[in-house]
């Protein structure tokens, strides 16, 4: 790759691509390469699928987790935990196959409570196409841990402490060729740390407010400079991802997120559920500006903003479109459940799935509501989908009486 086409990747808008990465082919990080949900085009994904019918492979997941997977090069990993041996690993299979590659323990025992729907695998990892980063919850702290592409573990490093409210899911970020981004937010010492990925050492820290949340930070380029956004802790904060410098901040979200925030590179929109619900639009030049709120429960699936729109869909299952400018509301429909899983985008169209093993697609448009397909897949999602390489991948669980199996599904069209 020509140094011309190195920088104009670097300088896209909302870039948080991830160098050494296929971007066209790759999902490498929680979110997508450019962290906001959205797959490249040309993905030609079936409207229609089930446990047998557009399935490539279906692989049996050992242990329980809601991380989504991510997706390098022919690897497709994953975390899990194991509830009863106290393990936290990274699993790693064949892409083409589903075949499993490797499984790699990172950490045993230390277990925290966590809440009923929380599991002690539930952010994704990231991968710069040389490591692998993953955050887990462990003895009273929140870890990072590096390991090669072969499941080596390369180092480990304590983030916090963190006393556990209800869980903690917030993903790893990645930013220019050698820094990685982490957050913690607790109660008792909410951090936000810049790592060295090659040894894992901390290039600089900032304290957090001590509140509960669970948001992910996400690097996008607004207002002419590279920003690290978080939301929560009552807090709409903007840094700078190289120093740790404060550019701005503003009371503009709820006390807990669980979404990670998108951008249409004027705004960023936050969204939280307790103590108040909300979706709200914050100017990203530092004016402290809030474009629009309302007070919809957008609380746990991050939401997509794409060609002037914005779409969400609250936790109980009803699907929304706002003009991303004013808030205006071009539409709401119902598509039924409780959602924990992101909303994902390919080709014009919206992938959701709901906690009963639900998948829907309906259209992105502001036009109207009009679903497209529902689907079954199992019992029960709480993982993201993931769309890339003309594949959709989703992590879901079997029950049969009080026997839980997991499975991750590679879906495309036969």
């Amino acid at each position: 790759m020509n140094l011309t086409l190195i920088r104009l990747i670097l300088l896209l808008p909302f870039a948080g691509l991830t160098l050494g990465a296929k971007v066209s082919n790759d999902w490498p990080l929680w979110r997508g390469p450019s962290q906001n949900g959205l797959a490249t085009q040309g993905q030609n994904l079936p409207l229609k699928w089930s446990d047998s019918q557009n399935v490539f492979w279906k692989a049996e997941i050992l242990g329980r987790g809601h991380g989504s997977p991510i997706v390098v090069g022919n690897q497709v990993i994953l975390p899990t935990s194991n509830e009863q041996k106290k393990t936290q690993s990274v699993l790693c299979l064949n892409r083409s196959t589903g075949k499993l590659l490797w499984t790699t323990q990172v950490h045993k025992g230390g277990f925290m409570k966590l809440n009923k729907k929380g599991t002690h695998a539930s952010g994704s990892l990231a991968s710069d196409g040389k490591r692998l980063y993953v955050n887990f919850l462990n003895a009273g702290a929140a870890h990072t841990t590096a390991l090669s592409m072969e499941g080596k573990i390369l180092w480990q490093t304590k983030i916090t402490d963190y006393v556990v409210h209800q869980a903690y899911a917030s993903s790893p970020a990645l930013h220019g060729e050698n820094l990685l981004i982490v957050a913690a937010d607790n109660k008792k010492s909410g951090a936000i740390a810049c790592l060295n990925r090659t040894d894992g050492k901390i290039i600089w820290k900032v304290g957090r407010p001590k509140k509960p949340n669970y948001a992910s930070p996400v690097i996008y380029e607004l207002d002419g400079r590279q920003q690290l956004i978080m939301t929560g802790c009552d807090l709409v904060s903007s840094y700078n991802p190289r120093t740790g410098k404060k550019l701005w901040e503003i009371k503009g979200s709820t006390t807990e997120c669980v979404t990670t925030t998108v951008t249409d590179g004027v705004h960023v929109y936050s969204s939280g559920g307790y103590p108040k619900n909300h979706v709200s639009a914050i100017r990203a030049d530092g004016s402290g500006k809030i474009a629009w709120s309302n007070n919809i429960r957008v609380y746990v699936p991050s939401m997509i903003v794409n060609k002037g729109y914005l779409y969400g869909i609250a936790d109980a299952g009803v699907a929304y479109c706002w003009k991303s400018d004013t808030g205006e509301v071009m539409w709401k429909g119902r598509l039924g459940g409780t959602f924990s899983a992101s909303l994902a985008w390919a080709d014009g169209n919206l992938y959701a799935a709901n906690e009963a093993g639900e998948c829907f697609v309906f259209e992105a448009s502001p036009k109207g509501f009009r679903i497209l397909s529902q689907n079954q897949l199992g019992d029960e999602i709480f993982a993201s989908p993931v769309i890339c390489g003309k594949r959709l991948f989703q992590r879901t669980a079997h029950r049969s009486g009080s026997e839980r199996q997991e499975f991750l599904y590679c879906i495309g069209k036969k």
